[in-house]
């Protein structure tokens, strides 16, 4: 027995198996398409109103409150009692979403789905804490296609089960609830990591390796780069955290967080991680609410009460389609050095344009081809977004990065949920609030579209002038 136990401890298939069984039954929740509906409906009773101004903004404060102190306490644990955590938020989170009822309890609920989606940087971050550096690549694909999967497979079968067995939205639910119980039991057979990324570093001959090998593991292919010098500071990782035995924990905690503060300042001291992680913060902050609150606009273009309601096909749709362009990005070759701001821009105002057009049209079929269109380019952004980052940093400092850019992209989000959502802000109407969303993506491929207008003209002179001078000598 205690031979298999050592055996599986140092195998790579184990904690992979485990780990993407995890993901797949914690994001296989074929109700997840159908929340508004079921909510609106016989079983909650509850008003487009209370949903969209009272209930929904929860989760975007409990997720702002939760995010930093979970990311902190999710590498100091170790990640498997965070994955546990997780776990148990999802089992009564849909506990609530079954035999709860009332405006209080549904605010409740959002408040465990904070917590939820606050722990979910436990998920990728686990596996690479128990397998070597050689195999992040292949075990991180393994992951993110489970969770893929398992979106794609339960959106299909809401639908399925919805359309062709006439299965009510509370059955659903409860197949939910089977499958995140599943999920919490996997977490239960992680091997427990010995290492973490900052608080439990290993000696400096065990660092992580750099970027270019580790980094980005999505796509093999990745796009040309050409590296200033302060990317060069940006991707050192941070000198490995060791804590001594004489050492008190605050004061470890201490030096771990003012090496974190170096690392940031170094990161963003790139002109070139700046612009990106600045798209990368207001286009997340955009997308999120815009996926918080779609189904509140489907359900009032097409009231599920009297209409059919297609919800899981166009999000099994938009999420294929978010695959596919996600891996086309790794077959393009194109500079994105010279190119990137402008396909930030061109891409964002064909957000804008979608997001205008679920507000302008009456047409239910019209505002789902705006959602497939609206998440495919966000899809090929963030993929981009993610490469260009990732290529100049370590894995501690991309991750790092990737932590702060949610977390200020979860600020602007929560700005905008209390001014424009709820009910104590200005609390608008769900079709004015896409009009909203729709100019809020306009400005934020205004900005790209002029950065990258300027930093090609400012290009084109000075070629033009180094060719000057050259003729002239």
């Amino acid at each position: 027995m205690d031979s298999w136990k050592e055996a599986t401890s140092r195998s790579w298939i184990y904690p992979t198996v485990i780990i993407c069984a995890n993901g797949f039954f914690a994001t296989m929740r074929p109700s997840e398409s159908f929340l508004t509906p079921y909510l609106t409906g016989s079983d909650k009773n509850l008003t487009i109103e209370e949903v969209t101004n009272q209930i929904l903004p929860v989760w975007t404060y409990s997720y702002l409150a939760l995010l930093f102190p979970v990311f902190l306490l999710t590498d100091y644990l170790r990640y498997k009692p965070v994955l546990l955590l997780q776990g148990i938020s999802l089992v009564l989170t849909w506990l609530l979403l079954l035999f709860a009822h009332g405006v209080l309890a549904m605010q409740l609920v959002e408040f465990f789905y904070g917590m939820v989606t606050a722990t979910e940087v436990a998920y990728y971050a686990y596996i690479y804490s128990v397998v070597s550096a050689q195999r992040y690549q292949r075990v991180t694909s393994y992951c993110r296609s489970s969770t893929l999967v398992a979106a794609t497979v339960a959106a299909v079968l809401g639908q399925l089960l919805v359309s062709l067995a006439d299965v009510s939205y509370f059955y659903l639910n409860a197949i939910t609830l089977a499958s995140v119980s599943l999920a919490f039991l996997c977490a239960f057979f992680l091997p427990m990591p010995q290492k973490s990324m900052f608080f439990h570093r290993k000696d400096a001959s065990q660092s992580l390796p750099e970027p270019h090998r580790v980094a980005a593991p999505a796509a093999s292919d990745r796009p040309s780069t050409q590296e200033d010098t302060s990317s060069d500071s940006a991707g050192r990782g941070p000198a490995p955290q060791q804590l001594p035995g004489n050492a008190k924990p605050h004061s470890h905690l201490l030096r771990v967080l003012v090496q974190l503060s170096r690392d940031l300042r170094d990161c963003y001291s790139s002109r070139k991680l700046l612009y990106w992680s600045l798209w990368w913060a207001l286009a997340t902050a955009g997308f999120n609410q815009v996926v918080n609150y779609i189904q509140v606009l489907w359900d009032f273009r097409a009231p599920s009460h009297s209409s059919a309601v297609y919800n899981g096909a166009v999000e099994a749709l938009a999420t294929f389609l978010g695959s596919v362009t996600s891996m086309a990005v790794g077959y393009v070759k194109v500079n994105w050095d010279l190119f990137g701001e402008m396909a930030l821009g061109i891409f964002s105002a064909m957000d804008a344009g979608s997001l205008f057009l679920m507000y302008f049209t009456g047409n239910i079929w019209a505002c789902y081809a705006g959602y497939l269109a609206f998440k495919a380019c966000y899809m090929l952004l963030i993929t981009i977004a993610t490469f260009q980052i990732a290529v100049n940093l370590s894995m501690e400092r991309y991750a790092l990065m990737f932590g702060f850019n949610n977390f200020v992209a979860l600020v602007i989000q929560t700005i905008v949920t209390v001014v424009v959502v709820d009910s104590r802000g200005l609390g608008l109407h769900i079709s004015t609030q896409f009009l909203i969303y729709g100019s809020y993506f306009a400005v934020i491929a205004g900005i790209f579209l002029i950065r990258s207008t300027y930093t090609m003209i400012s290009t084109k002179c000075r070629n033009t002038s180094e060719a000057g001078e050259s003729t002239g000598h």
